[in-house]
């Protein structure tokens, strides 16, 4: 398999975060925005307020390519086909999950250096190849190198014998973040795809 390489989502990539995320250009696409959301957000701005972040540290999220980046000199991703992302946030920043009824909120002191993943996402084509998992891998150091001593996450686990529908699997899944070291702290009220999510945490050094 080619090599991935995972860069920031910074704003001279954002054509590439849009060719994952909202390949089809949709007015109301998530954005992966939904838990940075202020109330009575308007859901057409998602993809400006998104732009905004990315010029701006820390990143909103990563971006992994395929291929390219692998020569002496070369910058990671150039020449590469972009094929996946990584959304995360502060807590502090993800106001509409300090709202939530049905996921932990935390403690309100500690949501400046406590993260949260949001979302996976690989494009069709380049599924169960590993993108998702260097993907994550990638997310922890980037968010311990900004100061994160907690991160958490809420993915939801297959049932057995079958796989998660696409359609759910954008939380990712309990084994990912279980190979990535983060622990099960329990179920929560949420679902996806009718699927529980679970919180998972995992606690690391800042830089």
């Amino acid at each position: 398999m080619a090599q991935i390489s995972v860069v920031p989502a910074t704003a001279d990539r954002f054509d590439d975060i849009a060719c994952v995320i909202n390949p089809t250009g949709r007015e109301q696409a998530c954005w992966c925005m939904h838990w940075r959301a202020p109330p009575k957000e308007d859901v057409t701005t998602r993809g400006a307020r998104l732009r905004e972040l990315t010029e701006h540290e820390p990143a909103p999220g990563m971006l992994a390519y395929l291929g390219g980046g692998a020569g002496p000199g070369s910058a990671a991703g150039e020449g590469g086909e972009v094929v996946g992302w990584l959304g995360f946030s502060r807590r502090s920043a993800a106001r509409s999950l300090q709202r939530s009824r049905v996921l932990p909120v935390g403690e309100p002191e500690t949501w400046p250096t406590a993260w949260v993943f949001m979302c996976v996402t690989v494009r069709a084509g380049f599924r169960r190849q590993g993108v998702a998992q260097v993907l994550l891998d990638a997310g922890v150091g980037y968010a311990a190198a900004h100061g994160a001593t907690i991160l958490d996450a809420f993915p939801v686990e297959p049932e057995a014998g079958r796989r998660v529908p696409v359609s759910a699997a954008f939380v990712g899944t309990v084994g990912m973040f279980e190979r990535a070291g983060f622990d099960r702290l329990g179920p929560t009220d949420a679902t996806s795809g009718r699927l529980t999510r679970w919180h998972m945490r995992r606690e690391v050094t800042a830089a």
